[in-house]
């Protein structure tokens, strides 16, 4: 019986792009039968995070394949039942034949942006400011209850941000990159003190904000540090520590993990956000506010 998929790999002169939020063209492969019979160059058509995964279902994607990704987009992709193979590099091509080969493996590569990780819906294990978890129900963090209110909710915003930690340390600015971050204001898109912050701001407006945790990635939660044998996880033996990956929870939904030990028979992973714990600074330029869609 033939078989036939549709491969989509994050693309840029010739190598596999390495931000699937800001991938600006796919090239998609034709399958049959475990071998490429043709490929053409898709546009994302300047969609952000949140119209990708959209965007790859209408093109009829079975498998996507790129560098790095945040726990939002893994999940948008999950409902649409897009596989995903995250964490490659190099050659696009050379990346294909590898997966057809049962070579590539889905790292679960991160996103590198604190700024970008926001907009991905980058919220690990430990607690929102909602209360509710990504590994066990929300991954995404949508729909949160008591829900922010002032006029820019609902609207697609552009903003420039810089993100510093109390002693004055840069960790993340969208400056730097040269450009704004988009997301949908009060849609679960970006943590809630900064989501919060937005809401009421006049366009042209810059606003410093100091989140506390419960108002960005919370706090610690040491629950949220976990063992696994080795052998009940296929390909655990592999990883190093201080690698992050993406395991599934019981739901199916991908979440961020960073491995912290390792020994002959276990491997333990820390689900907590990497920035659990820690108070925020921000600023914040509303570059724009309107109707569209993300």
């Amino acid at each position: 019986m033939e078989q036939q998929m549709q491969i989509a790999v994050t693309y840029e002169d010739g190598q596999v792009f390495q931000h699937f939020g800001h991938t600006e063209s796919f090239k998609v492969y034709e399958v049959e039968n475990g071998k490429v019979v043709s490929s053409r160059i898709v546009s994302s058509n300047g969609s952000g995070h949140s119209a990708l995964a959209g965007l790859l279902q209408e093109t009829g994607i079975d498998v996507l394949i790129c560098g790095g990704i945040g726990a939002g987009a893994q999940a948008a992709l999950a409902e649409r039942g897009i596989t995903l193979c995250a964490g490659a590099q190099g050659d696009a091509d050379a990346a294909v034949e590898a997966y057809l080969k049962g070579e590539l493996v889905n790292t679960g590569a991160n996103c590198t942006h604190h700024g970008e990780g926001h907009a991905c819906g980058e919220h690990a294990c430990g607690e929102h400011a909602c209360g509710e978890h990504a590994c066990g129900e929300d991954a995404a963090c949508q729909g949160c209850p008591g829900g922010i209110q002032g006029r820019n909710v609902g609207k697609t915003c552009r903003v420039h941000y810089r993100g510093t930690f109390n002693d004055g340390t840069q960790y993340d600015a969208s400056y730097d990159r040269g450009e704004p971050l988009e997301f949908v204001c009060g849609a679960g898109m970006m943590i809630s003190g900064f989501d919060a912050a937005v809401a009421d701001m006049e366009v042209g407006e810059v606003r410093d904000i100091h989140l506390m945790p419960s108002e960005a990635y919370g706090e610690v939660d040491p629950a949220a540090v976990f063992t696994v044998e080795l052998a009940q996880l296929p390909g655990a033996e592999s990883l190093s520590v201080g690698q992050q990956v993406y395991l599934q929870n019981q739901y199916g939904q991908p979440f961020p993990v960073r491995v912290v030990a390792k020994d002959l028979t276990t491997i333990t992973f820390d689900a907590n956000h990497e920035m659990a714990g820690k108070e925020l600074n921000f600023r914040i330029e509303l570059v724009e506010a309107s109707d569209r869609k993300a």
